[in-house]
């Protein structure tokens, strides 16, 4: 086939990720000429749903958003909802939030690696095929998601749709006699996380970099995870270049509607940015627990703030999700160790009109929340941004030049089956929730 002739790829669904979609990438003269993430699940109201509500329904109803990642979708809720309401939760209510959210980052993020993006890098098909020819990997990722549910199930009731939160904390605090079963557990998932950041780190990682500007919480003194200041890390930069309050979020990220998709795409001050994994280490990684640090420099990676470079490949994003899981997994022990159990379990949040604002990591990025109350604290407005939403556009421009340099290499192939398998792997770097950003991936290419 020439160089100058057309094509349109298709993909009709995009396996291993969460969620239903497709991609369209139509090729001329060597080059993507439209590249297009098709998100075709059909809107899901969340928003809509909310407004009419009270202003303690927001942390169960958002929670219905994904079953991944739950508290996510809790914790900026409560912060909203809160911040309308001019109530600031700190102490021991405020470390279990952070001790939950460690259990989602455990259990998500060991999921996406060892069932959903391992099997790229080792040539299999499926997380079954993979089982077969690296059982103890797939045993040791299944370990550690059991010990971030278990997290997860203890302070929030169940490790799906948690239960137990509630705006102003939870409706019950563990004691520490509780808690001390979870000790046992994470010591033991400390060393499979150290070994999860070995094995990944021994991939082989094809030559790929996005230009994104990337967006992530950041936080004095702490990896930000459950609260933090939005802050841009731009394209080219060593270092992040401004920060701006959660106040002036949708100034800054705007969404827009794309005619082939059900989901919104964002722009960071018009400019395509990632939220993610790779945005937060970027960005915070210099504050990560000294075995993670330890454990990100084994596997060739340092932080910008410990002198290193800022990653930019997308493909080595499951070495920086694998050094969040032993991070989480270290930050859940100091947690626990420190823990006093509160007098009470939460703070009493007293409805008033206002409009309140929240955002937190959840584990593919950046998720924000905005509600707004009228007097007796019925919500008249909902606004979701989610970080898969926000990704899109950095994914789809990742696509163009990851196939352009394809075809510049080796040509654009007869069979279009490893094209195909490579844009898959590319998208799912990013771990892409599907579900959550509708509001994937059939590949389409197009032969004229």
């Amino acid at each position: 086939m020439t160089r100058d002739e057309s094509r349109v790829l298709r993909v009709g669904a995009l396996s291993r990720v969460e969620g239903e979609g497709a991609l369209h990438l139509r090729i001329h003269d060597g080059t993507v000429a439209e590249a297009r993430l098709e998100i075709y699940e059909p809107p899901r109201f969340f928003e809509a749903f909310l407004r009419g509500r009270g202003h303690t329904e927001p942390p169960d109803i958002t929670s219905r958003v994904c079953g991944i990642c739950p508290i996510a979708y809790q914790m900026s809720a409560c912060q909203a909802i809160e911040d309308a309401c001019g109530v600031t939760v700190d102490g021991p209510p405020a470390v279990l939030r952070r001790l939950v959210y460690c259990g989602e980052w455990i259990e998500s993020h060991v999921l996406h690696i060892h069932l959903l993006h391992a099997p790229d890098f080792l040539g299999c098909a499926s997380v079954v095929e993979l089982a077969r020819t690296h059982r103890a990997h797939v045993e040791r990722g299944l370990r550690l998601k059991q010990t971030g549910n278990a997290v997860m199930e203890l302070l929030g009731g169940r490790a799906v749709h948690p239960v137990n939160v509630r705006v102003g904390g939870f409706h019950r605090a563990p004691t520490r006699a509780e808690l001390t079963p979870l000790t046992e557990r994470l010591l033991r998932a400390r060393d499979d996380a150290w070994e999860t950041v070995r094995w990944v780190s021994g991939f082989e990682f094809p030559d790929a970099t996005t230009d994104a500007d990337l967006l992530a919480l950041a936080a004095p003194g702490t990896y930000a995870i459950e609260t933090g200041t939005p802050t841009v890390l731009p394209s080219g930069s060593t270092a992040p270049s401004r920060a701006f309050g959660l106040r002036d979020f949708t100034r800054h990220v705007t969404e827009e509607q794309v005619p082939y998709s059900t989901a919104l795409q964002s722009r960071l001050d018009g400019r395509r940015h990632l939220a993610g994994a790779l945005a937060r280490y970027a960005i915070s990684g210099h504050l990560l627990s000294p075995a993670a640090r330890e454990a990100a420099r084994e596997a060739g990676l340092s932080a910008p703030g410990d002198g290193g470079a800022v990653c930019r490949n997308p493909f080595r994003s499951i070495v920086v999700r694998a050094i969040e899981v032993l991070y989480a997994v270290d930050e859940a022990l100091r947690l626990i160790d420190a823990y006093e159990p509160p007098a009470r379990p939460s703070v009493d949040v007293v409805a008033r009109a206002g409009t309140g604002h929240g955002a937190t990591e959840a584990p593919r990025g950046l998720l924000y929340h905005r509600y707004t109350l009228d007097g007796d604290g019925t919500l008249t407005d909902a606004r979701l941004v989610p970080p898969t939403a926000q990704n899109q556009g950095a994914i789809e421009h990742d696509l163009r030049r990851l196939v352009e340099d394809e075809i510049r290499r080796r040509g654009l192939p007869d069979d279009d089956t490893e094209l195909t398998g490579l844009c898959e792997r590319a998208i799912r770097n990013h771990d892409p929730c599907i579900s959550c950003s509708t509001h994937f991936l059939r590949l389409d290419i197009e032969r004229t």
